[in-house]
């Protein structure tokens, strides 16, 4: 009978020990998606024409809430709308001027990627490079747009699109969508 007891916490902790290692590598995807040493900004033509993306080719927003180069977004709302992280200095990629980038602090102390004052953000919903699933949403207090090679919001969507480089023919107005999100 003690074998059996022997056994059974030998196979409790070889469950709990793969359950620690399996939550330690999830938490380490998890953080290097969000920090990034020297994160790349390049503009990728989607739906709403030519905007700004992250070093894998996701979307690049800003929050109509941040004001003067600072950062509204905390706590629940950089869970949905990560901030764009880094360590270093960010670079520029295609399409990019990078007059216009810069970093700002957040309050936890963290670089934050910043495009013409503005502080970008991704969207937790957008899973695949390219997607645009946060454009026009509101949450958190704000609308969330996608960021143009000007450093602008994007509040239109590009139809009957020409593209030339990074330059964007013919526009109708999008509509705008509220998010589930509070």
């Amino acid at each position: 009978m003690q074998k059996g007891m022997e056994l059974r916490l030998a196979l409790a902790l070889m469950v709990i020990a793969s359950l620690a290692v399996a939550g330690f590598l999830l938490a380490g995807t998890t953080a290097r998606g969000a920090v990034q040493s020297g994160a790349t900004v390049s503009l990728r033509t989607t739906k709403l024409g030519a905007i700004l993306v992250n070093s894998r080719g996701h979307t690049l927003y800003l929050f109509a809430k941040d004001k003067n180069g600072k950062s509204a977004c905390s706590g629940m709302c950089a869970t949905y709308w990560p901030p764009a992280i880094v360590k270093t200095k960010p670079t520029a990629g295609a399409g990019v001027k990078a007059s216009l980038l810069g970093t700002t602090l957040r309050a936890d102390g963290r670089k934050q990627v910043t495009y013409n004052h503005h502080p970008l953000y991704g969207f937790a919903l957008d899973k695949q490079a390219g997607q645009t699933n946060g454009q026009g949403t509101t949450a958190f207090g704000a609308r969330w747009w996608a960021v143009s090679a000007r450093g602008t919001a994007v509040t239109k969507v590009a139809t009957g699109t020409t593209t030339t480089g990074t330059t964007t023919t013919g526009t109708t107005t999008e509509p705008t969508t509220t998010s589930r999100y509070p």
